[in-house]
């Protein structure tokens, strides 16, 4: 089959998510000899081809309401010139856009990603968008793909429609480069891990906060920014001000330093709320981390009896001093997390998936 995978910065995936699942996604396609071709943000590197996937660098509007959908539309137009057999397209803020994909006759299917009309970032207006935008895809597209069983329960409750529910995979880390965390100056065993993108609804601010308040001893590293969230960003430095506990080092970009963070941390500390399966909370499962995670619906499907839950700075509090009061068991919850991402959460079972319902899609099997 002739895949496109649009909607997303592309890759190599250095950002999130759809990054992250278009790469390991379209990676097993191309390797199953299907002809993938990505659409890509235009960046400094232009690679033509990586890991047999054909990569298409197109520019977008830098802007943070314009930039995905500048890019796919321009996406779409290459697109609708091309011989294709199939279309993914990753974002219902996209959906304005299916009804040219489908009258080029491209079978499509929407990865409508979590609840983005709730984020704290968008407006009234931005917010009455997604919404828009999450009712035009169940309208236009061919198939709706659901990254957690909570998503899918809430678009059949909401608009009465079906979908295909296929998670993000959990890489899997069975040691850690104590070595290489070493050099860089962590301890393993011996910090507190945030991974996330300083917006609101990943509740970095709180995490920071509960940790403050706490009287843990390990330190707590924040990795992270936002690229379009400056006064969010400023409170969190505000709250870590004066700790010298709290270390916030900005975006690490080196994977096999990220990898042994998430392998060499006492806990990873998850405070995403409006998400489906997210992949940073599937990283740290992996690589065996001991998980603390903002009381929600998504983080508890995903972690099962794996987790330790907060829903305020006092409950988080408690939660980092109560773990490094029993890290023997904190240790156990870990090795139970990486054998459930293990069994429930893998790259190429989720790759097996899309295939099917690529082939689906070709065949034209109704919805």
């Amino acid at each position: 089959m002739r895949i496109a995978m649009i909607g997303t910065r592309g890759v190599p995936a250095r950002y999130g998510g759809f990054e992250t699942a278009v790469e390991e996604i379209g990676s097993r396609l191309a390797a199953a000899g299907h002809e993938v071709r990505v659409y890509c943000r235009s960046a400094e590197e232009r690679l033509a081809i990586y890991k047999e996937m054909r990569l298409v660098h197109l520019p977008a509007v830098r802007h943070k309401v314009l930039e995905t959908l500048s890019h796919t539309a321009v996406s779409v137009g290459h697109l609708m010139g091309r011989r294709t057999d199939v279309a993914l397209v990753f974002n219902a803020a996209n959906a304005p856009l299916l009804p040219l994909i489908r009258a080029a006759r491209i079978p499509v299917a929407t990865h409508v990603d979590g609840l983005e009309w709730k984020r704290a970032k968008w407006n009234g207006l931005g917010q009455r968008y997604y919404l828009a935008a999450e009712r035009l895809s169940v309208r236009w597209s061919d198939r709706i793909i659901a990254d957690a069983q909570a998503i899918q329960d809430y678009y059949r409750e909401r608009y009465g429609v079906p979908s295909v529910m296929i998670p993000y995979g959990a890489p899997i880390q069975e040691r850690c480069d104590e070595g290489l965390l070493r050099g860089e100056g962590y301890e393993p065993g011996g910090f507190h891990l945030v991974v996330a993108r300083f917006e609101p609804e990943n509740h970095v601010d709180l995490i920071v906060e509960g940790y403050a308040r706490s009287a843990a001893r390990l330190p707590l590293v924040v990795v992270g920014s936002a690229p379009y969230a400056e006064e969010y960003s400023r409170r969190i430095a505000r709250t870590a001000d004066g700790d010298e506990r709290i270390r916030l080092v900005g975006g690490v970009w080196n994977q096999d330093l990220l990898d042994a963070m998430y392998a060499g941390c006492a806990t990873y500390l998850h405070g995403h709320s409006v998400g489906g399966t997210n992949p940073s909370l599937l990283r740290a499962m992996g690589a065996g981390a001991p998980v603390i995670a903002f009381d929600v619906v998504f983080n508890r499907e995903v972690l099962g009896g794996s987790g330790v839950f907060f829903g305020d700075a006092e409950t988080l509090a408690e939660a980092v001093e109560n773990a490094e009061k029993q890290p023997d068991r904190e240790r156990e919850r870990g090795v139970a997390g990486r054998e459930r991402a293990r069994h429930e959460y893998t790259w190429d079972d989720v790759a097996a998936r899309y295939e099917r319902l690529c082939q689906d899609l070709r065949a034209r099997t109704p919805r």
